[in-house]
């Protein structure tokens, strides 16, 4: 006997429970696995010379410094974007800080760099950096730019760093993630979660969080629950007008905001 139209119902129900939940699975799958090709962009180094870059190691990577040499108290730790060369961010940084050594990591698969980026690998990576340069120069100012600002304020959480800047600053990294991946479980999926919201507690010297009044990557309600979590008169914000997340450094005001000497 046929099976009638009523029969054929609880498998089709069955299906049209089982393929979405499949697919879905599948998807939290593929975010698990491919998740640090979503947040890293590698790029090459396109400024300096040998004479200009300084080799760290760590563990089991090379890890590369863009610098520019300067003798004295004075120095300077930049980490960048996701997607950023920081070599081409030295040149106007050299200008506007003449009296401080430039230090610009390359993330791992960055510019030269061995290994892969992750929160952690970047953290001891840091470390190790800024070790290596308060061994000269025991005025360190930390600063870093959208992905780095999380790594900064990790960074001078636990290193005696003088001043921290942090560019187009985010509350968590977790956050942005599940505003932009709202329909998966971002909490339980995500690896590298920069909580920098944890850290600014700790932070104990001058902060200056600098956002762009028309960031399309950073809501500006998460750079200002950043600034809530700092001390009490320990960090102030300035916001650029006319600014984009990309455009920031393009301002006229922006050095004049990180503070540079006139």
């Amino acid at each position: 006997m046929p099976p009638t139209n009523v029969s054929r119902m609880p498998r089709t129900l069955v299906l049209l429970v089982v393929i979405p939940a499949t697919v879905y699975l599948a998807l939290c799958v593929a975010l698990f696995v491919f998740q640090r090709a979503l947040i890293y962009y590698p790029q090459p180094r396109a400024l300096g010379s040998p004479e200009s870059l300084l080799t760290l190691p760590v563990d089991d990577a090379l890890v590369q410094v863009s610098v520019r040499p300067h003798a004295g108290p004075n120095a300077l730790i930049y980490f960048g974007g996701n997607a950023e060369d920081v070599s081409r961010s030295l040149p106007a940084f050299a200008e506007a800080f003449p009296d401080h050594a430039l230090y610009f990591m390359h993330y791992r698969g960055f510019g030269g760099s061995s290994g892969s980026a992750s929160e952690e690998a970047i953290a001891r990576d840091a470390m190790t950096l800024f070790d290596k340069v308060y061994a000269d120069h025991p005025q360190v100012v930390v600063a870093g730019r959208s992905l780095g600002s999380g790594v900064a304020v990790r960074l001078a959480s636990v290193r005696p760093a003088t001043r921290l800047l942090l560019v187009t600053p985010y509350n968590s990294l977790e956050e942005l993630a599940a505003r932009q991946f709202r329909w998966f479980p971002v909490r339980w999926l995500l690896k590298d979660k920069f909580e920098s919201w944890r850290y600014a507690p700790h932070i104990t010297v001058p902060t200056r969080l600098i956002a762009a009044e028309y960031d399309e990557v950073i809501p500006a309600a998460s750079t200002q629950r950043l600034y809530s979590h700092f001390a009490k008169g320990m960090a102030s914000m300035e916001v650029i007008s006319g600014t984009g997340h990309n455009s920031i450094s393009e301002s006229p005001e922006y050095f004049k905001a990180l503070g540079a000497p006139d």
